[in-house]
């Protein structure tokens, strides 16, 4: 088990190390969309076209591969949408239960049958054709539109890193259930945090209740 929480424990920081990517993904995404819409309106003004396709595509290049990147690093700090009534107010134990049950059951097939069904796409973007030969790659219908077989390319990978998480995940759920000290550990300060965010939310709606009778009284006065 520790030679599993060892190599979880790589998984973990290469996931971190993500962080710094989707950083630089963010911003060139925000500079993208800004130079799309002052360059739109710009041209309205000289009553000329400044804008191009390959900027409104890679735009959303810079969209897609910020969420297939960013897969990894949410399931590894647990941030992803939850909706339950339950899970929020158990321990540790309980909850690697329930999350280990769903990673094997659930998120690792997933991704399985994910990147299964993408390789062939994928492959004929780069264009694989069907006697085995290979021709020119996908490129984009629009005028001066960008190659799409690197963005397809990235599903597979973005499902792969994700699935590799999965099962670092999986290490630590297991570890907590048989009661290694620093799988808790591990496990406890994510929990933590995400227990102090919903306090942080439950202080706001209490704050919100209690200004609303005040501010209903003033009206009334």
């Amino acid at each position: 088990m520790r030679v599993m929480l060892r190599i979880a424990s790589w998984i973990d920081a290469i996931t971190n190390r993500l962080s710094m990517l989707i950083s630089v993904v963010v911003i060139l995404a925000v500079i993208a969309g800004f130079l799309n819409a002052a360059l739109r309106y710009l041209g309205q003004g000289l009553q000329r076209t400044l804008i191009s396709n390959e900027l409104i595509q890679l735009q959303w290049y810079l969209f897609s591969l910020l969420f297939l990147i960013g897969f990894p690093y949410l399931l590894k700090h647990n941030v992803n949408v939850r909706v339950d009534f339950f899970y929020s107010r158990w321990g540790a134990k309980p909850r690697a239960v329930v999350d280990l049950l769903g990673t094997l059951l659930f998120l690792i097939p997933f991704c399985v049958l994910a990147i299964y069904v993408s390789v062939g796409p994928v492959l004929m973007s780069w264009g694989r054709l069907p006697d085995g030969s290979w021709g020119t790659w996908e490129v984009s219908s629009d005028a001066g539109g960008l190659p799409l077989a690197p963005l397809k390319s990235l599903i597979i990978v973005g499902f792969f890193g994700l699935l590799v998480q999965a099962i670092a995940q999986v290490f630590k759920y297991a570890a907590v259930l048989l009661g290694y000290q620093e799988a808790n550990q591990s496990v406890m300060v994510v929990q933590t945090e995400q227990a102090e965010a919903e306090t942080i939310v439950r202080e706001m709606r209490e704050e919100l209740r209690q200004e609303k009778p005040a501010g209903q009284q003033s009206g009334q006065q």
